[in-house]
């Protein structure tokens, strides 16, 4: 053997590859996307039904209680000059049909956006959680060990949004037809709420590429909704029926198909070239990194932890701070959209007695006004405190609290800590509400109450709140399947106590929320006894729900 064929292979020069990997052949990176597909669908076997009724059933509702609550066109033109506001603007639409406010323009101006947020949010949390999820807990690496794609996860959980975009968006136009609008316009909302979610599934499936965590490519998908959001809401206010900003979201042109009014489909053409280009660069994407990886690496941490971590307090707020802060902003723009309309109050109920039956004294209106919108806020902290007490649950379904618990920290002490937190985060929001109100007010000359006031009308409420935390713990604690009672329990909150008097209910069934009992301040007379045993009926689910943790199995994740 020569001298030359015994040699060591010389090695590569510094900084170049020594292999390039070959592509997969044309069609094979989405091998096994359908496998996948059906396996989304049987873990959404609950979450897609139930998010298609409840949006079916809020659309139905409001349709059904926006015709009994103003009737006549008089009634409904006095609505139309209340959200011609600019805070009204911000919240609804482009004012397509405001010169004859029909029922149909009314649902396409102020429900239509409300719709397609939470449907982007839902679609958001359904691709994440199909695919950056599944590579954080390394279950995507045992799926990927088998003949699948690299492609065939994204292609799967894209699917799987389409799905439920398509179900929600069906069953939409269909409550809106049986509610007596016109059938063609009405599926055509729903077309376009079912777009603009799978717009923002295709956004999540590209920030899923950018970020090794979840929690980060949910957090980047909807900061992308929030600046689509607001270039909206800016656009609309610039110019009746939307300016050129207003065409820069694509929230904005799934709003600008006029439905009720004038209807076009062509916006919505261009929701779908963009869920094509965000696909495309997605798949780029996803063909450039490792699987378990992201192309923006994370941000190195200091070696060692500061002192004030090391407790179970510390590490529930470390995980749930920015939850805290996205739930306080959001209550805080709400309140402070709520406190503009403390002036208009008179005009709002002028021509229409259900709306000043809702608000109490008629020679009162302010108070009134302000004690419904902290009832409103109220029952909006209520939702942030049910997410919280969810979030235990996550913790334990991805495995993280096994390790936890093998340390010296207690079940009772974990549970605990993550319990402050949303106590803690539950009286922030009502701060945020309060200041919001206070605030709005001022902003367009009201001064009848002050900030005290304000405060004291929204912490009316932490009692209540506490309950609805408190249900959802004790189902954590004792039986993790009953998680939905709480959200039930809210909803239902809502229904009674925002319309109870408007739908006749009997007095037993307002009763059966907690937030029936609180005092709606300011006007009303405060009794100690309401905050006394809703405070106690809290503390005692909580108990429950710690006693009931402490011997239940942890299941493996």
């Amino acid at each position: 053997m020569s001298r030359a064929e015994t040699a060591p292979a010389a090695a590569p020069p510094r900084g170049r590859r020594t292999a390039v990997v070959p592509p997969e052949p044309r069609g094979r990176g989405v091998t096994g996307w359908t496998t996948l597909l059906r396996f989304a669908l049987r873990r959404e076997r609950v979450r897609i039904p139930v998010w298609t009724a409840s949006v079916a059933l809020l659309l139905a509702y409001v349709a059904v209680a926006l015709d009994a609550l103003y009737p006549t066109a008089a009634e409904r033109q006095a609505r139309a000059a209340l959200v011609s506001s600019p805070a009204g603007i911000m919240l609804s639409g482009p004012q397509y049909g405001i010169e004859d406010y029909t029922l149909g323009a009314m649902i396409a101006n102020e429900m239509a956006l409300t719709v397609m947020v939470a449907v982007a949010i839902m679609s958001i949390s359904l691709v994440v959680r199909h695919t950056r999820a599944e590579e954080e807990t390394g279950r995507a690496e045992l799926v990927r060990a088998g003949v699948v794609g690299r492609h065939a996860p994204g292609t799967a959980a894209f699917a799987a949004a389409l799905v439920a975009n398509a179900a929600i968006a069906v069953a939409s136009g269909a409550v809106l037809s049986a509610a007596g609008l016109a059938p063609v316009d009405s599926f055509a909302l729903g077309a376009a709420v079912g777009v603009t979610g799978l717009v923002f599934a295709a956004v999540a499936t590209v920030t899923s590429q950018v970020t090794e965590h979840a929690r980060a490519a949910s957090g980047l998908a909807l900061a992308v909704l929030g600046v689509a959001f607001l270039l909206r809401a800016f656009g609309d206010v610039q110019e009746l029926h939307g300016s050129w900003v207003s065409w820069l979201s694509p929230v904005g042109w799934a709003q600008q198909i006029r439905a009720y009014v004038d209807l076009r489909w062509w916006p919505l053409a261009l929701s779908l070239v963009l869920v094509a280009l965000l696909l495309v660069l997605g798949a780029a994407l996803a063909a450039r990194r490792d699987l378990g990886a992201g192309l923006v690496p994370p941000r190195a941490g200091r070696p060692d932890a500061a002192g004030w971590l090391a407790s179970p307090l510390a590490l529930a707020w470390r995980q749930q701070r920015a939850s805290v802060l996205a739930w306080g902003v959001a209550v805080g723009l709400t309140a402070l959209a709520c406190g503009t309309f403390v002036d208009s109050v008179g005009t709002m109920v002028a021509d229409n007695p259900e709306i000043a039956a809702m608000l109490g004294d008629p020679t009162d209106l302010v108070s009134g006004f302000v004690a419904v919108m902290a009832l409103f806020l109220g029952l909006g902290a209520g939702g942030f405190a049910v997410a919280s007490v969810q979030r235990a649950r996550g913790e334990e379904t991805s495995g993280r609290l096994e390790p936890v618990l093998a340390t010296g920290v207690g079940r009772v002490r974990w549970l605990g800590g993550q319990l402050v937190v949303t106590l803690l985060g539950m009286a922030a929001l009502l701060v945020a509400s309060a200041l919001g109100l206070w605030l709005g007010a001022l902003s367009v000359g009201e001064d009848t109450f002050g900030l005290a006031d304000y405060l004291a009308a929204s912490f009316a409420y932490l009692p209540a709140v506490a309950v609805v935390a408190g249900v959802g713990a004790a189902a954590f604690g004792g039986r993790p399947g009953l998680a939905g009672l709480a959200w039930a329990l809210l909803a239902y909150s809502f229904v009674v106590t925002m319309f109870g008097g408007l739908l006749d209910l009997p007095s037993w069934a307002g009763a059966a929320s907690p937030f029936w009992h609180v005092p709606q301040l300011p006007g009303a007379d405060v009794e100690p006894w309401p905050f006394v045993w809703l405070t106690l009926l809290a503390a005692a689910l909580v108990g429950l729900g710690l006693a009931a943790f402490r011997r239940r199995d942890v299941p493996r994740p």
